[in-house]
């Protein structure tokens, strides 16, 4: 900030090249300063205070010309979580990697889709990791934006920046250029929609990072075993236990990231030119959900280039309701030869029969009548009833691609 008001001649410049050689973290003590902060109730007072304790006159007179600690603390968080979500972004790149390796190896890897937990048809493993992709794209160009939107802060005391006169727009883009962050048209002192922006954009991506790790937590219990974590966790009571460690943590982090955005949310409502609680209710959860998101990233990264899946299991899993998961499949065919009431009574009789729907079907004397044995027994068949299963997931290894390339 002072070399761009050197530059455009509002400070001398020997004072701001004096302060620019100053102001470097070796210089402060950290804890004092957050111990100084509570009487003013942001760290920015004490901060400036022991840059000019530590700096000559006349530069002394300079330091933060103009600005006030809002500014300096907003673009510093500006900054931070640039940054941070950089990292964040280079762990989603790695995750989107791993599962797209997956998706690509399992395009034509049948198993059990299921809705309200329950068995409901047939779907692909390249399928269902191609959800998991979609989302997780989605949800990292929403961040990406959010993050693009942050901006550096100078506006002084109410706005105005009235030190620098009219010329505050050049000295805003100057201090902005030099920190590498987008200029705002005017101060955003009271206006948060980019913090809450922000928030929300974290949150939802953790959100979609906790998705994928519920379906790993599901799909890794004893009774289904289809995935297994490749480093899972112990029990300290029960030595057979390997838990779905890592992506119990994801589902934690990204149940707290809700709160935490709502705060930043319930936040936006402020005072005036300057809030009275509201802006400083905001640093905690920032900086929490800037760490708790992206760990529920990097953690998830590991629990995918790690899983091991089981196709035999999935295998199995589309036996467990003696063929009841192609009923879907059935109706189609059986409404379009005999109508849908009566195809659905004879669906209804098959689901009946004690050794399970695909038996019940086979005998059905009314089904055998309209489409054959032949005929049945491809409609039984999983593979036969995948949809446009590999087209999507084509697109979301594509969406994946473009994701990475677009960075």
């Amino acid at each position: 900030m002072a070399r761009s008001e050197g530059e455009l001649g509002l400070i001398p410049a020997s004072a701001a090249e004096e302060i620019a050689a100053a102001a470097h973290a070796g210089s402060f003590d950290p804890g004092e300063i957050g111990r100084a902060a509570r009487a003013g109730a942001n760290p920015v007072i004490p901060y400036v205070a022991s840059l000019r304790a530590s700096l000559a006159k006349p530069a002394s007179d300079y330091v933060h010309y103009g600005a006030t600690s809002q500014d300096i603390l907003d673009t510093a968080a500006a900054l931070i979580a640039t940054r941070a979500c950089a990292l964040v972004d280079d762990y989603l790149i790695r995750l989107l990697r791993a599962l797209a390796r997956m998706a690509a190896d399992h395009v034509e890897t049948p198993m059990a889709g299921r809705t309200l937990m329950q068995q409901a048809a047939p779907t692909t493993f390249g399928m269902k990791a191609a959800a998991w992709i979609a989302a997780l794209v989605e949800a990292g160009f929403n961040l990406r934006s959010a993050v693009a939107a942050l901006s550096a802060s100078l506006g002084g005391a109410v706005g105005t920046l009235a030190a620098a006169g009219e010329r505050g727009p050049e000295l805003q883009e100057s201090f902005a250029d030099k920190l590498g962050l987008a200029t705002p048209a005017i101060s955003w002192h009271t206006n948060r929609v980019r913090v809450a922006t922000l928030g929300s954009a974290l949150a939802i991506l953790a959100g979609a990072a906790a998705k994928v790790a519920t379906d790993v937590i599901l799909m890794a219990q004893d009774e289904v075993a289809e995935v297994a974590e490749g480093a899972p966790g112990a029990s300290s009571s029960m030595p057979n236990k390997r838990n779905p460690a890592g992506a119990v943590r994801v589902v934690a982090a990204a149940r707290q990231c809700v709160g935490l955005a709502s705060t930043l949310t319930s936040s936006m409502a402020q005072e005036h030119e300057r809030a009275a609680g509201a802006w400083q209710a905001e640093w905690q959860p920032l900086s929490d959900l800037l760490a708790l998101a992206g760990g529920a990233v990097a953690t998830l990264a590991e629990v995918a280039e790690g899983l091991r899946l089981d196709e035999s299991r999935m295998a199995a899993g589309l036996e467990v309701t003696k063929g009841a998961l192609m009923t879907e499949r059935a109706s189609y065919a059986l409404s379009a030869v005999l109508g849908r009431d009566a195809a659905q009574a004879t669906l209804a009789r098959a689901a009946a029969h004690t050794d399970g729907f695909a038996e019940g079907l086979r005998s059905d004397a009314e089904a055998l009548g309209a489409l054959g044995a032949k005929a049945i027994a491809e409609l039984l068949e999983p593979s036969g009833h995948l949809g446009a299963s590999r087209i999507y997931t084509r697109r979301a290894l594509t969406m994946a691609q473009i994701y990475e390339k677009e960075r």
